[in-house]
């Protein structure tokens, strides 16, 4: 494994634990060279699960950017990264559970996402939906916060 701060391959490993929903198992490392400490995570390795763009085009799912995604909508909220990764690890099992697909369009994992952030914060819920279904005006979010107010 890489330390992600000064490039060096070798490093020791400190605690070893399986994650809350038992499909891999997190570990923290220790750089051999800089001390530097960062987590790493292993998971059986299956078959990939292919992400159909607006375009057309396929690309593997990448689990970082649902948790990037989480991280830009829950900025300055009291969310723990814990919980943003143990929503985006579910969303990935929850993806690939479903034995028959193999491929998944943009629009569903954004409808998920938006469904797991209305659950857990309304503001990171606005704030990612208007990133999603690109509002192109006040209006389009004003009557977001209204269906929102209507259904809470």
């Amino acid at each position: 494994m890489r330390c992600p701060f000064c490039g060096l391959t070798d490093s020791k490993v400190l605690e070893t634990r399986v994650t809350e929903d038992r499909y891999s198992i997190r570990r923290r490392r220790e750089c051999l060279e800089c001390q530097g400490r960062f987590t790493t995570y292993e998971k059986i390795d299956d078959l990939p699960l292919l992400v159909v763009k607006k375009d057309g085009r396929r690309e593997t799912f990448d689990q970082h950017k649902i948790l990037n995604g989480l991280i830009k909508a829950c900025e300055k909220r009291p969310i723990s990264l814990e919980k943003l990764e143990m929503i985006a690890e579910e969303i990935e099992r929850d993806l690939k559970n479903d034995s028959l697909k193999r491929e998944v369009s943009t629009a569903e994992i954004g409808e998920i996402v938006m469904s797991r952030l209305k659950s857990l914060d309304e503001v990171a819920y606005v704030r990612f939906a208007s990133v999603y279904r690109e509002f192109k005006d006040i209006s389009t979010f004003l009557s977001e916060i209204e269906r929102l107010l209507r259904k809470g």
